[in-house]
């Protein structure tokens, strides 16, 4: 059987999360297959980085939490005249713990996040338009 939780501790789980990888995180959107795990080494070109405000989500409502802000960011020398996004990383500020990762698509694709254009492109702007953790246990 498997545990079912009211919002309120869905919420402060959801919160506690946000807490726990600290205000202003790194995004990173590379290329390729997701690493196995957040231990793993960094897989695939860095073809974005972005500076997380420092209040990155919203409060948890209804076992959600969702972007805050704008999440905008500019392709790097290493997406060249086009790289498919594959991945993304949330680091700590340092960028030295993965704390978060998930698979990119296009928005409405489907993806743990989405892009507003998901082949980037050196200097090209990029937004992530959709993303949202979910907790379980409803």
């Amino acid at each position: 059987m498997s545990f079912q939780f009211s919002d309120i501790a869905r919420n402060a789980a959801l919160d506690a999360i946000e807490g726990a990888i600290g205000t202003g995180p790194r995004l990173e959107i590379r290329s390729g297959a997701l690493p196995a795990s957040t231990t793993a080494a960094d897989a695939g070109a860095l073809l974005v980085e972005i500076a997380l405000p420092s209040d990155w989500l919203e409060t948890a409502a209804t076992g959600t939490k969702t972007i805050k802000g704008v999440w905008t960011g500019t392709g790097t020398a290493a997406a060249a005249g086009g790289t498919n996004a594959g991945h993304f990383r949330l680091k700590d500020t340092a960028g030295a713990v993965v704390h978060l990762q998930g698979s990119i698509t296009i928005t409405g694709g489907g993806g743990d996040m989405e892009l507003d254009n998901p082949n980037i492109a050196q200097n090209q702007s990029v937004t992530v338009t959709t993303f949202t953790l979910t907790a379980g246990g409803a």
